[in-house]
């Protein structure tokens, strides 16, 4: 029989939830912790529609990327996501910068699905930094990197210099964008303002805006595989939530 609990601890020992930002709010959030489990939904997000999905399967947990408390409740209306989860006894662990910085997480992953060779992680242990294949335009890369994240929106600073070194940082790493320029010829992220590429472009560096949901989901997801592989007991089902976020 497997529990929350042993789930929990699994993906304490490939993440563990003690490197957290003070700021975030990883672990086990909501529920029962001895709680058999037999279905997980795994999601990016904690979303409305998510949890549909998971009541939908009569899931006993939902695994998201994203903490689906993140500052502190002062209510909980009814129909709202964590309304609706404790309403159906559904339990819920949320593993965030832990899994963004751990080996074998989104940025390992990302990094792997842009097929980079030869890399390493920044002294920041965020970004991952590595080389393509071969040399690459800007706009071959950025098509490229769409293609494979499935980044409709995609935004990305122009240059006549080919790519070779690579940087990836999934979600919000514009923060670290100096430090990518110090190991890579690009820079691929998910959020970055106008101003910032701005700037990128202005010192001759280029950087692909994928999108925040892009550069994370499919990275989260691949937990998947390997909670598959210890929990053989337990059925693991990624929920169809799209990027709620549309473009033209």
């Amino acid at each position: 029989m497997t529990t929350i609990k042993n789930i929990y601890d699994y993906i304490n020992t490939i993440s563990p939830f003690d490197t957290q930002e003070e700021w975030d709010n990883s672990g086990f959030l909501l529920g029962e912790f001895r709680k058999e489990v037999k279905v997980v939904v795994l999601s990016l997000d904690g979303t409305k529609e998510a949890v549909s999905f998971a009541k939908s399967v009569n899931a006993d947990l939902l695994l998201t990327h994203h903490p689906v408390i993140f500052n502190g409740l002062k209510k909980i209306e009814k129909d709202s996501a964590v309304y609706e989860l404790i309403k159906s006894g559904i339990a819920v662990i949320s593993v965030h910068t832990p899994y963004d910085k751990a080996k074998g997480g989104i940025n390992d992953t990302l990094a792997q699905m842009l097929e980079l060779k030869n890399t390493y992680t920044l002294s920041n242990g965020y970004l991952v930094a590595g080389e393509l294949r071969q040399e690459m335009s800007i706009d071959d890369f950025a098509d490229f990197t769409a293609q494979t994240l499935d980044s409709k929106g995609l935004r990305y600073t122009d240059t006549d210099k080919l790519i070779k070194r690579v940087c990836v940082g999934g979600g919000a790493c514009s923060e670290y964008m100096w430090d990518a320029f110090e190991n890579a010829d690009c820079f691929v992220t998910g959020d970055l303002k106008y101003h910032e590429m701005l700037d990128i472009s202005e010192a001759g560096f280029a950087a692909v805006s994928a999108g925040h949901f892009e550069t994370e989901n499919l990275p989260f997801l691949k937990i998947k595989d390997r909670l598959e592989g210890i929990f053989t007991d337990v059925q693991f089902v990624a929920a169809p939530v799209m990027n709620p976020i549309r473009d033209v």
